[in-house]
Protein backbone atom coordinates (compact mmCIF):
# COMPACT_ATOMS: atom_id res chain seq x y z
CA UNK A 1 0.00 0.00 0.00
CA UNK A 2 1.34 3.35 -0.88
CA UNK A 3 2.09 5.86 1.96
CA UNK A 4 -0.35 8.38 0.55
CA UNK A 5 -3.27 5.70 -0.11
CA UNK A 6 -6.81 5.99 1.81
CA UNK A 7 -6.48 3.88 4.57
CA UNK A 8 -9.57 2.35 5.46
CA UNK A 9 -9.10 1.44 8.95
CA UNK A 10 -10.87 -1.30 11.05
CA UNK A 11 -13.00 -2.59 7.99
CA UNK A 12 -12.09 -4.84 5.08
CA UNK A 13 -12.15 -2.02 2.02
CA UNK A 14 -14.50 -4.97 -0.29
CA UNK A 15 -17.18 -3.88 2.95
CA UNK A 16 -16.56 -0.45 3.58
CA UNK A 17 -19.71 0.62 4.89
CA UNK A 18 -21.03 4.14 3.16
CA UNK A 19 -22.11 7.34 4.31
CA UNK A 20 -25.60 6.38 5.29
CA UNK A 21 -24.63 3.19 6.61
CA UNK A 22 -23.37 4.64 10.08
CA UNK A 23 -21.96 8.21 11.96
CA UNK A 24 -18.80 8.58 10.58
CA UNK A 25 -15.86 8.68 13.26
CA UNK A 26 -13.89 11.45 14.42
CA UNK A 27 -10.85 10.33 12.38
CA UNK A 28 -12.67 8.35 9.29
CA UNK A 29 -14.14 11.89 8.82
CA UNK A 30 -10.84 13.63 8.62
CA UNK A 31 -9.52 10.87 6.47
CA UNK A 32 -11.96 11.53 3.87
CA UNK A 33 -12.66 15.12 4.08
CA UNK A 34 -8.79 15.53 2.79
CA UNK A 35 -9.74 13.75 -0.33
CA UNK A 36 -12.92 15.40 -0.63
CA UNK A 37 -10.93 18.78 -0.21
CA UNK A 38 -8.76 17.70 -2.93
CA UNK A 39 -11.49 16.83 -5.48
CA UNK A 40 -13.34 20.02 -4.57
CA UNK A 41 -10.41 21.92 -6.90
CA UNK A 42 -12.15 21.92 -10.30
CA UNK A 43 -8.04 21.80 -11.48
CA UNK A 44 -7.46 19.12 -9.39
CA UNK A 45 -11.30 17.10 -10.03
CA UNK A 46 -9.92 17.84 -14.32
CA UNK A 47 -6.59 16.23 -13.38
CA UNK A 48 -8.26 13.33 -11.72
CA UNK A 49 -10.35 12.70 -14.25
CA UNK A 50 -8.27 12.87 -17.13
CA UNK A 51 -5.51 10.30 -14.99
CA UNK A 52 -8.87 7.77 -14.53
CA UNK A 53 -9.76 8.11 -17.54
CA UNK A 54 -6.53 6.03 -19.01
CA UNK A 55 -8.38 3.06 -17.07
CA UNK A 56 -7.05 0.26 -14.66
CA UNK A 57 -3.22 0.72 -14.46
CA UNK A 58 -3.05 3.13 -17.19
CA UNK A 59 -1.26 6.40 -16.52
CA UNK A 60 0.03 9.08 -17.62
CA UNK A 61 3.14 12.12 -18.18
CA UNK A 62 2.69 15.59 -16.56
CA UNK A 63 3.70 16.20 -20.01
CA UNK A 64 0.24 15.67 -21.26
CA UNK A 65 -1.75 16.79 -18.45
CA UNK A 66 -0.32 20.66 -18.50
CA UNK A 67 -0.98 21.80 -21.99
CA UNK A 68 -5.19 21.33 -21.07
CA UNK A 69 -4.53 24.34 -18.51
CA UNK A 70 -3.74 27.93 -18.44
CA UNK A 71 -1.49 27.24 -15.76
CA UNK A 72 2.10 27.01 -15.08
CA UNK A 73 3.98 23.66 -14.65
CA UNK A 74 4.43 24.48 -11.27
CA UNK A 75 1.14 25.08 -9.92
CA UNK A 76 -0.08 22.03 -12.04
CA UNK A 77 2.93 20.22 -10.00
CA UNK A 78 0.66 21.81 -6.97
CA UNK A 79 -2.18 20.21 -7.54
CA UNK A 80 -0.85 16.33 -8.66
CA UNK A 81 1.20 16.99 -4.74
CA UNK A 82 -2.32 17.30 -3.16
CA UNK A 83 -4.25 14.58 -5.16
CA UNK A 84 -1.04 12.07 -4.27
CA UNK A 85 -0.95 13.85 -0.45
CA UNK A 86 -4.90 13.03 -0.54
CA UNK A 87 -4.57 9.42 -1.36
CA UNK A 88 -5.85 9.38 -4.98
CA UNK A 89 -3.07 9.14 -6.96
CA UNK A 90 0.79 8.22 -7.11
CA UNK A 91 3.92 9.20 -9.52
CA UNK A 92 7.05 7.85 -10.52
CA UNK A 93 9.89 9.83 -12.03
CA UNK A 94 11.50 8.39 -15.20
CA UNK A 95 14.37 10.75 -16.58
CA UNK A 96 12.86 14.12 -16.54
CA UNK A 97 8.88 13.29 -16.57
CA UNK A 98 6.94 12.22 -13.80
CA UNK A 99 3.97 9.51 -14.78
CA UNK A 100 0.41 9.66 -12.77
CA UNK A 101 -1.67 6.70 -12.10
CA UNK A 102 -4.90 6.51 -10.09
CA UNK A 103 -4.20 4.40 -6.57
CA UNK A 104 -6.25 0.95 -6.81
CA UNK A 105 -9.37 0.39 -5.86
CA UNK A 106 -9.69 3.84 -4.51
CA UNK A 107 -12.64 4.86 -6.83
CA UNK A 108 -14.54 2.19 -6.25
CA UNK A 109 -14.35 2.15 -2.59
CA UNK A 110 -15.40 6.56 -2.78
CA UNK A 111 -18.23 4.85 -4.96
CA UNK A 112 -19.00 2.65 -2.63
CA UNK A 113 -19.09 4.89 0.45
CA UNK A 114 -20.76 7.64 -1.17
CA UNK A 115 -23.67 4.92 -2.30
CA UNK A 116 -26.44 4.61 0.09
CA UNK A 117 -28.21 1.06 1.12
CA UNK A 118 -31.48 1.71 -1.18
CA UNK A 119 -29.14 2.65 -4.27
CA UNK A 120 -26.90 -0.58 -3.87
CA UNK A 121 -30.10 -2.40 -3.43
CA UNK A 122 -31.83 -1.15 -6.69
CA UNK A 123 -28.92 -1.60 -8.53
CA UNK A 124 -28.65 -5.52 -7.77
Amino acid sequence: MSKHELEVTGRDAACCEGLAAAPLDEERAGELAKVFKALGDPVRLRLMSMIASRGEGGEVCVCELTPAFELSQPTISHHLKLLRQAGLIDCERRGTWVYYWVLPGILDRLGAFLTSPRTAAAAA
